[in-house]
């Protein structure tokens, strides 16, 4: 008789294993089911596990799937517990993202935003008609009439990295000084976001002011914080109902006491400053509009993603919290702090082991300040052929998101996943696809040597010959990077001001060839960091 609770137990034990080994094995048969080539997977982890042992970077799980099924339209993968179409041809694409665009309005969603506010009422967690509200109500306050008054304050910000740059040289016994560059463009992107987006007038580069730490602790991902976005993919009922959010009170607290006290100031003060607050502040009353477009525009870059139809029509009035506002303030910087920086790290990288891509840009600045007698302005810098060119490949090269996701509204037809297959794959309601930005970009089938750092891609020859379904660092669609002009902008500038003075140049620290780190398997971050020599011209 004693033996009856124990044997109960192991029963009920096994009887839950083989439950769970049960339901895990349905699970992770999804894509066999359904006919479609994929990659291995661990149980709960999916393909995610090197990432997660820090083994290997996303960039590599990635490239993996992408390249494991050459002749397929579209592979299966499991990126944790959630199962993803991986996107491989750029007709496919150029259907999902633009033709068919209805049955792709939304992306998929990690967290809700009961639980995380600033993500999930932020435009980019927002869905369907608050989604298509939201974006045709910011999307005025990205044009190119907006973006040229918030030039000055980035020239201000670059003055005051500059100022900060040429005295530490100055202070150096050997005339040169070693730096991180990924800390310095994250302090320059700090203060550009505090100055363009939030109204703040900070000065990063010679001191850690509150600004930057939040900003640092918000965008960087904490230990914490990364094991809670683990669990989301992992084990999401677990975290709903224990309502655990991403981000500490704190932060949230943070931010809406800068927007919404800048907000009230403004109103009782009626101060105007040409920024995003004064901006959002528009957009709640209704009154921002699209500008005429002019010849301009067509200037702000190739990378530069065009505002669909959607994003230009007007819509009715939108009911505003304040939670709202402060979200799509705090996107701003999320999209303005980590992936702006990372671009201007590796751009800087790569000028300094091209010195001779160095050499032409800096010709390009000296003759843009002679025909304009030392100034620069937003026109100018749009202008500048070679700039661009060296941009465009640095987002070609090292695009800051390496995947996005969409997910589908209503039963789809994808066709056959390979010329061997007998049948269509019909993609159900529900279901996700993602668009592995960075696979398309170093595919040698569409850019050669794509580990080449090589802005003639971009030239005035050779641009026409890139399919824009293959190259697209801001995204596809009516969804794509609302921010595009701004980022693109806000590098230049950067850019145009350091390498008119500085010349950068590889130190001991370089690390040569560039290696992912794997510590921040989720960030495109640089193995033993960006580290150059920064040397004042002659």
């Amino acid at each position: 008789m004693e033996l009856y609770p124990i044997m109960l137990f192991v029963v009920l034990l096994a009887g839950a294993a083989l439950a769970l080994a049960s339901w895990l094995w349905r699970h992770f048969s999804h894509f066999s089911r359904m006919g479609v080539n994929h990659v291995s997977a661990v149980p709960l982890l999916g393909d995610m596990a090197g990432v997660v042992l820090q083994k290997e970077h996303t960039v590599d799980v990635l490239m993996r799937c992408y390249g494991g099924f050459p002749d397929d339209r579209f592979v299966g993968r499991y990126e944790f517990m959630a199962p993803f179409l991986l996107i491989k041809d750029p007709e496919l694409l150029k259907r999902i993202t633009v033709k068919d665009f209805d049955y792709f309005v939304d992306r998929s969603r990690v967290i809700d935003e009961k639980i995380e506010p600033l993500f999930g009422r932020a435009l980019v967690g927002l869905r369907s008609d608050e989604w298509r509200n939201m974006r045709s109500n910011l999307s005025p306050a990205f044009t190119s009439s907006k973006i040229r008054q918030m030039v000055p304050f980035m020239v201000d910000v670059g003055e005051k990295m500059m100022s900060a740059l040429k005295s530490k040289i100055d202070q150096s016994k050997d005339g040169y000084i070693d730096l991180e560059a990924k800390n310095l463009t994250s302090r320059y992107a700090t203060d550009v976001i505090a100055t363009c987006a939030f109204g703040l007038e900070i000065n990063s580069q010679t001191e850690d002011n509150l600004f930057y730490k939040i900003s640092t602790e918000t965008t960087s991902f904490s230990a914490g914080a990364k094991i809670r976005l683990f669990a989301y993919r992992i084990v999401p009922w677990v975290m709903y109902t224990l309502k655990l959010s991403i981000f500490p009170k704190k932060i949230r607290e943070f931010y809406s006491n800068v927007v919404l006290g800048a907000m009230k100031q403004r109103e009782e003060m009626n101060i105007h400053r040409p920024d995003m607050i004064n901006l959002l502040m528009e957009a709640k009353k209704g009154q921002l509009s699209h500008d005429v477009k002019t010849a301009k525009d067509e200037h702000a870059g190739f990378a530069t993603v065009e505002e669909s139809e959607i994003g230009k029509s007007k819509t009715k009035n939108t009911a505003w919290s304040d939670m709202d506002l402060v979200a799509q303030a705090v996107i701003f910087l999320f999209a303005g702090y980590e992936t702006v920086s990372t671009t201007m790290a590796f751009l800087l990288h790569e000028l300094a082991v091209n010195p001779e891509c160095q050499e032409k840009l800096v010709q390009e600045i000296r003759e843009n300040e002679e025909r304009n007698n030392g100034q620069f302005d937003y026109n100018s810098v749009q202008h500048m052929t070679y700039l661009d060119m060296i941009v465009s490949e640095v987002l070609r090269k090292w695009p800051a998101a390496p995947v996005v996701d969409r997910l589908c509204m209503k039963d789809y037809n994808l066709g056959k996943p390979n010329s061997k297959a007998t049948k269509d794959i019909i993609l159900r309601k529900g279901q996700a696809v993602q668009i592995p930005l960075w696979s398309f970009q170093h595919d040698p089938k569409y850019f050669p040597h794509p580990d080449k750092f090589d802005p003639e891609r971009f030239s005035e020859e050779n641009k026409h010959k890139i399919d824009p379904f293959t190259y697209m660092p801001f995204g596809l669609g009516p969804r794509n990077c609302i921010g595009s002009r701004f980022a693109l902008c806000e590098v230049k500038v950067m850019a145009y001001q350091l390498l008119q003075h500085i010349e950068v140049s590889p130190c001991e620290k370089t690390t040569i060839p560039i290696r992912l780190c794997n510590k921040n398997g989720l960030r495109i971050a640089v193995e033993g960091g960006h580290w150059l020599r920064f040397r004042a011209r002659k």
